[in-house]
């Protein structure tokens, strides 16, 4: 059961409950919490010392990230990830399960499940339905904080995966990819504020919200669903496509989706709406709330 996991982006609360219990969490299986928070709404660290799912470690994206960007949670170095996720007990050889505690089911985890693939990590798995359904449906939660034996890890970043300002800016033209935008449609749209930005977004994108992939308990949606909502924003998942987002993480969701429908090199537009609103020219920046005055 443990090898058949290794190449499925989700397993489920009933298949991680199964390998703590049989004491399987450790050197092949390193469970991360990778839940953050708007500071002055809840403390993601905190919330881990109290409970997380038993053997779990903390996986601080304030931590592992580029702090000399003025962009949010741009990816690091090679090197800075691979010290990072080594010291949390994880090698090349790990399988790894990510999760958060966010209220929706899944906000961070992709990012964090995004962030090993793109540094050439194949087996890494987003726990499906996220903290809130493994309470929800009784899983063991624990205060007892594990320490880790740091491993050897070695990253090598698949350029493929991510996508630059520059690049960006050139497919405006040469429409070499689809660009898929999850945030809101008001954000999208530019008619409400993102995050104390004005909104608006790249021309060409297509609007797909993340939580469209999401069902009302928080878990992904299924295959043919996906596959629907991607088809019904004419977007063909058989030609090169990007997600992007206001920082970068929602649009990981999107690559999540893709990759349970198959398509496994979806590109990710780290700086995204914060990198774009700052560095685009003028005409760049579609929105509608300009149009209308």
């Amino acid at each position: 059961m443990a090898r058949q996991s290794l190449s499925r982006a989700l397993v489920t609360a009933s298949w991680l409950a199964e390998a703590v219990r049989a004491g399987r969490v450790g050197a092949g299986l390193r469970v991360l919490d990778a839940s953050w928070y708007p500071p002055k709404e809840r403390n993601a660290r905190q919330e881990f010392k109290e409970r997380h799912i038993p053997g779990a470690s903390f996986f601080d994206i304030e931590e592992c990230r580029d702090k000399s960007s003025p962009y949010d949670f741009m990816l690091p170095s090679e090197s800075h990830f691979a010290d990072y996720v080594g010291g949390l007990g994880v090698s090349n050889d790990t399988h790894v399960v990510v999760y958060d505690g966010d209220e929706v089911g899944t906000f961070y985890a992709p990012r964090a499940w995004w962030m090993f693939r793109a540094f050439g990590h194949k087996e890494v798995s987003v726990l499906n339905g996220g903290f809130k359904n493994w309470v929800k449906e009784g899983y063991p939660v624990t205060a007892e904080v594990t320490q880790p034996t740091p491993a050897v890890f070695k990253a090598r970043l698949n350029r493929a995966l991510v996508k630059t300002f520059e690049e960006m800016v050139e497919n405006v033209s040469s429409l070499k990819f689809q660009v898929v935008d999850s945030r809101p449609e008001g954000r999208f749209r530019g008619t409400e504020l993102d995050q104390g930005l004005e909104s608006g977004h790249i021309p060409g994108a297509v609007n797909i919200p993340f939580h469209s992939f999401l069902s009302e308990t928080g878990h992904e949606k299924s295959i043919e669903e996906i596959q629907e909502i991607f088809r019904g924003k004419k977007v063909d998942l058989s030609k090169p496509l990007t997600a992007t987002c206001r920082k970068g993480v929602t649009a990981c969701q999107i690559a999540l989706a893709a990759f349970l429908c198959g398509k496994r090199d979806v590109a990710v537009y780290d700086g995204s709406w914060s990198e774009w609103f700052h560095r685009a020219p003028p005409h760049y920046k579609v929105s509608e709330l300009k149009r209308s005055k």
